[in-house]
């Protein structure tokens, strides 16, 4: 049965990748991302790719006001919603964060604060119907906080923690909740970075959302490999993990 699938950040690398594969499926999609021109020739790919049912809107996710409009705009263009992939977030500057205030505040009402107002209203909508699917695009970052990351990883941490806690709540009313969390992947958020033999392209993690979302998978690390990596990382006492320069 096709998807009605509502994607935020529809302009990252790894959502218009899923996007792809959703649309090759023949699912719905209403994408949903800031940069109108972007989201246009985002919009336009799928369609050239057959994708028979899409809709957009240009919407700054960090205008809170907003957010019930978004999901009544995909509820009337694909005529019903089933499907949310939380896919927008900033890296930010660590240097800038540990500095100002407004540079990390940013990241966090980026990354958690606005993904917690829009996963709350859709929460209550899916809970009234007793169906539907939330992804979490979350992070590997959120495990164990780094010196090197901290604040992006806080707000993938908090994340992931409240997506664990939407889903226990909402397991009981039919409702899943998909928390996922890539490792490194080569996008534009990560062009400044060295790219080592742990990063993988967007389609390698747009394959494993896919298939999180076809298995009923709860958490998931992309590639696998990362769950294996950071429960290595967890275990490492305090004591030695502060003086790592990771």
């Amino acid at each position: 049965m096709a998807r009605k699938v509502l994607i935020l950040g529809a302009t990252s690398a790894i959502a218009q990748e899923t996007a792809k594969l959703l649309g090759r499926a023949g699912d719905g999609l209403f994408l949903v991302a800031r940069n109108a021109e972007k989201l246009d020739i985002v919009r336009q790919d799928l369609e050239l790719r057959g994708t028979s049912k899409i809709g957009s809107l240009a919407v700054d996710l960090n205008d809170f006001s907003r957010h019930a409009e978004i999901l009544d705009s995909c509820d009337r263009s694909l005529e019903g919603l089933d499907t949310l992939i939380l896919a927008h977030g900033i890296l930010g500057s660590q240097e800038e964060c540990q500095e100002s205030y407004t540079a990390a505040k940013l990241v966090l009402y980026t990354n958690f604060l606005s993904a917690v107002s829009l996963l709350t209203i859709v929460a209550q909508r899916f809970e009234a119907k007793r169906a539907g699917t939330i992804v979490g695009i979350s992070s590997v970052a959120g495990d164990r906080a780094r010196q090197s990351n901290y604040v992006y990883g806080t707000s993938k941490g908090a994340l992931s923690l409240f997506l664990q806690g939407l889903r226990n709540r909402l397991h009981p009313h039919g409702v899943r909740v998909i928390t996922v969390k890539p490792g490194f992947v080569d996008t534009p958020m990560t062009e400044h970075m060295d790219k080592g033999l742990l990063f993988v392209d967007p389609a390698t993690v747009a394959r494993g959302i896919h298939k999180a979302m076809r298995r009923r998978k709860d958490v998931v690390y992309l590639p696998w490999f990362w769950r294996v990596i950071m429960g290595g990382i967890r275990g490492i006492p305090e004591a030695a993990f502060k003086r790592m320069r990771l």
